[in-house]
């Protein structure tokens, strides 16, 4: 028998639509009926590829003993959390406040009112490992609720009151912030393993480009090496799928052999990034395969017809994470014959012992080699046996600002490998979010099926323009560049705080909830007011206005304030502090009717390309042809037509 949720498009929720449990979307339908039955509210967050909450809906939401309890005494709720950012920041910091510690699903116990009164995460059945059960915890709850009601209604007012008051002061925005963020970095660097700290291991590749761009601007070269050694021991790792490629969300150990499986969109747009950076840094192909490996796990398993990139693949198949990625010896001899087979075993660490649970994840951990391509021939049998295994599921809707991230990735890998389908597929995408995710100056969070999700949030409006300035900066097509000033206008009106600065998760569109987040932390992924620091600091320079210099200014000093606890965990603002604080290249380009499309392969990646709409008071045409004015520092050289400048970058380069 379905439920409330048999109707609704997210994948999470639909998985649930069978569930005994009679779950309700998030929605007044839900409130008003907690309100007359005075029932308190359960609140269950995930998302459909997440592997502990498959294991609790199948310890909890799939039993019957559960499903009566939480009939009898609560209106259940599920929401995905990739649909509702809002609802998931709001009540992650919650569950944090509790108890000290986050993640999925997360369980919240609140009033209609949407007030909170209790959070965890995930709960067995019972009690086990000296983790309250879920059936005794909803027992307790109930009991609560009828007989101490007035306690759990001061811990919900206590909470509310708490989260909604913080405001960090503003403070200076300056190389001190920078430096202190260096700083932890070297200190808590895994000399021997690569990434920060122990286990798990993200793979937060933001970390790593903030890294990059300190080696760029000051030549530490501390700094370059942590960030080589990090992405060789990712790739090296079973975070990296050697047999159909792509990375998985993060390593459950110190030694990236052993990921959490699944494999979300997100990691792996930015870990083409910090890939490519890498290769533009060191010249090393190495990090340009891994990028192109990369990309080519997202163009054929992950692209949806229409242009736009599906979400994330799950971990578990036949109810095991890990299940589908794993091989025998036995197995692989089997496909590959003896000779072959041994080979690749070795080569690839398949052992008899196994590594994970009595079998193997394919890994280079064991060689410096991480280059030999005499394997590859052998990794479509691979793939096809695999394919033959219990599918993964894919979660299938399109994220406007996930999508937006892999638009900016691919843009940077054309650069790199000046291949013109990355291109082409970054503009398909974005053509599929202009097309089907907008309404004229209004973004939706997603779409599914021809249905939209939400209106959108900071994260959409952000990285979307982000990758807009990408597109601007691979092609010079002023249209872009205008569309991301367009956008940035209207996300100023419906997104920043004017008195405190920064800006909140939802706008002025979005439902009213319990408090308005701003969320500032660069955490997986950089934040809305980081990328929000960036995409006005580009513009700033391209398209300068005084009201955008203010509020870029603002934003700095209140993103500075936040980041002042621990500047580390800033590292997206940062670079865009960085850039601010020493401007790249500024290279103003007056055009006479040629094709400029070319220009931008032989141009750093962070330059800064002002392209003129006619000639100016000092920005006259050279010979009749298109003129570029290069500056730095306030210093500038010659004006200069199109084959001087590639002459100065290729001397340049070799400098």
């Amino acid at each position: 028998m379905s439920n409330h949720l048999k109707n609704q498009t997210s994948p999470y929720l639909l998985q649930h639509a069978e569930n005994p449990v009679d779950w309700y979307p998030w929605g007044e339908e839900a409130f008003s009926k907690a309100r007359a039955e005075d029932k308190p509210i359960f609140l269950s967050i995930g998302y459909s590829t997440c592997h502990w909450c498959h294991v609790m809906a199948h310890e909890s939401f799939e039993d019957l003993e559960i499903a009566d309890i939480l009939n009898r005494y609560y209106v259940s709720v599920k929401v995905d959390k990739e649909e509702r950012p809002d609802i998931d920041s709001i009540y992650m910091a919650v569950c944090q406040a509790f108890t000290g510690r986050g993640g999925w699903p997360v369980s919240i116990f609140m009033t209609a009112e949407q007030k909170p009164f209790f959070a965890g995460t995930y709960f067995p059945k019972t009690a086990r490992y000296g983790a309250v059960g879920l059936k005794e915890l909803l027992l307790i709850i109930h009991q609560k609720w009828k007989n101490e009601r007035d306690t759990l209604l001061n811990s919900a007012d206590e909470i509310t009151a708490a989260l909604n008051q913080y405001h960090a002061p503003a403070s200076q925005a300056d190389e001190t912030l920078l430096d202190a963020a260096l700083q932890w970095y070297t200190q808590n660097f895994d000399a021997s393993f690569g990434g920060f700290g122990g286990a798990p291991k993200f793979p937060t590749p933001h970390n790593l480009l903030f890294l990059m761009q300190q080696y760029k601007k000051h030549g530490n070269s501390r700094a370059l090496d942590m960030a080589e050694i990090t992405l060789q021991k990712m790739y090296a790792g079973g975070l990296f799928d050697h047999i159909g490629y792509g990375f998985c969300r993060y390593s459950t150990d110190r030694y990236y052999l052993v990921p959490h499986f699944e494999k979300m969109l997100y990691d792996n747009a930015l870990l083409i990034l910090a890939n490519c950076k890498a290769y533009e840094l060191t010249g090393r192909s190495f990090y340009l395969e891994v990028a192109q490996k990369t990309a080519s796990y997202i163009l054929s398993e992950m692209t949806a017809p229409n242009g736009g990139f599906y979400s994330a693949q799950d971990a578990d198949s036949d109810g095991e994470e890990g299940k589908y990625y794993v091989f025998t010896p036995e197995e692989i001899i089997g496909l590959l014959g003896q000779a072959d087979g041994a080979a690749f075993c070795k080569r690839f660490g398949i052992t008899k012992a196994g590594n994970f649970e009595g079998k193997s994840i394919p890994n280079l951990l064991h060689t410096k080699n991480l280059t030999d391509e005499s394997f590859d021939p052998f990794l479509p049998t691979l793939r096809e046996y695999r394919r033959g295994r219990t599918r993964l599921h894919t979660d299938d809707k399109i994220l406007t600002a996930w999508n937006a991230l892999m638009i900016a990735a691919l843009c940077r890998l054309y650069r790199c490998s000046r291949n013109h389908g990355y291109l082409e597929a970054a503009k398909k995408a974005q053509g599929f979010i202009e097309n089907s995710l907008c309404d004229q100056d209004t973004l939706y969070v997603s779409a599914r099926d021809g249905k939209l999700g939400e209106h959108g949030f900071l994260d959409d409006y952000a990285s979307y323009i982000f990758a807009l300035l990408f597109l601007y900066d691979a092609t010079l097509e002023r249209t872009f560049l205008y569309r991301a000033a367009q956008l940035t206008r209207e996300t100023v009106l419906q997104y920043y705080d004017p008195e405190h600065g920064g800006f909140y998760l939802s706008g002025t569109k979005n439902e009213t909830l319990l408090f308005r987040p701003k969320e500032c932390y660069d955490g997986a992924l950089p934040s809305g007011n980081s990328l929000m620091s960036y995409v006005l600091v580009r513009l700033n320079a391209l398209l300068p206005e005084q009201s955008m210099e203010n509020t870029l200014n603002k934003q700095l000093a209140y993103m500075a304030g936040e980041a002042e606890r621990f500047p580390a965990g800033f590292s997206a603002f940062l670079m865009a502090l960085s850039v601010f604080l020493e401007p790249p290249v500024l290279i103003t380009v007056v055009p006479n009717g040629e094709d400029l499309s070319d220009i931008p392969l032989a141009l750093p990646s962070d330059a800064i390309v002002k392209v003129l709409e006619r000639p100016l008071e000092g920005y006259k045409l050279l010979n009749n042809e298109a003129t570029f004015y290069v500056c730095r520092n306030q210093s500038c050289l010659p004006p200069m037509n199109k084959r001087q400048l590639m002459m100065e970058m290729l001397k340049r380069d070799q400098n």
